[in-house]
């Protein structure tokens, strides 16, 4: 059993953690109880009705969050000739082909994002085993194999999100920091769930979103009320 720690009983005291809160109350209530020196991550989570292993219920897609997640991500790109020259214009971290490819094969993963132009594909299909595990492998549903570097590029740097349902049902993304203003982050944290929502595949049956949480990294989880937000 895990042990409560006088930390936690403090940042949960007088919280009814079976409550429904709206996003906007939730976010407050995390921003009030955050007594750590370092500035925490607040985190959606989301329980879903859907069985991933069937590919008419894969919820899986990427939203632009308004305010950005106070994180910046290291984006490695495939790509030759003018297409490399562009990525690495837009900002991307490294740029590269087969050498890329002999890197991360070598285990140098030096990244958080992989955009490649389709006719690298060749090339970065080799990668499969090692980047589709950590859900790294690039892929034209997501806007991650495209002759428009610069926007991928710029996308992912700005703030964009990538989701996926995990084997259990539920899915998680990190939606800004505590240090965010409580409107910023009540906006990031409404278009990562409205996005998810959004996307419910055509396979899902019943009940699609059973239960959507909200927590900051050494905070309390709290419960979102779902009325709330498919009322948006």
């Amino acid at each position: 059993m895990t042990k409560i720690t006088k930390r936690l009983k403090k940042v949960a005291d007088g919280l009814d953690l079976n409550k429904l809160y709206t996003v906007a109350d939730a976010v407050k209530e995390l921003k009030t109880r955050s007594t750590v020196k370092f500035d925490e991550t607040i985190e959606v989570s989301m329980n879903l009705g859907v069985d991933p292993r069937h590919a008419d219920q894969m919820v899986r897609g990427v939203v632009s969050l308004p305010h950005g997640t106070g994180k910046t991500l290291r984006v490695a790109v495939f790509a030759r000739g003018p297409k490399a020259e562009e990525a690495t214009k837009a900002g991307a971290d490294i740029v590269g082909a087969e050498d890329l490819m002999e890197a991360v094969q070598k285990g140098e993963m030096d990244f958080d994002r992989v955009i490649a132009t389709p006719d690298m594909m060749g090339v970065v299909g080799r990668l499969g085993k090692v980047l589709g595990p950590k859900g790294l492998m690039p892929n034209p549903k997501l806007g991650t194999v495209t002759m428009d570097v610069k926007g991928a590029v710029e996308a992912a740097k700005a703030g964009q999100v990538e989701y996926r349902v995990e084997k259990a049902g539920i899915i998680h993304g990190g939606v800004g920091k505590v240090s965010f203003g409580e409107d910023q982050i009540a906006e990031n944290a409404s278009a990562f769930i409205n996005a998810v929502i959004k996307a419910k595949p055509t396979g899902a049956k019943g009940t699609y979103v059973k239960r959507i949480g909200i927590t900051s990294t050494m905070g309390p989880g709290l419960k979102i009320d779902i009325a709330s937000m498919e009322a948006s």
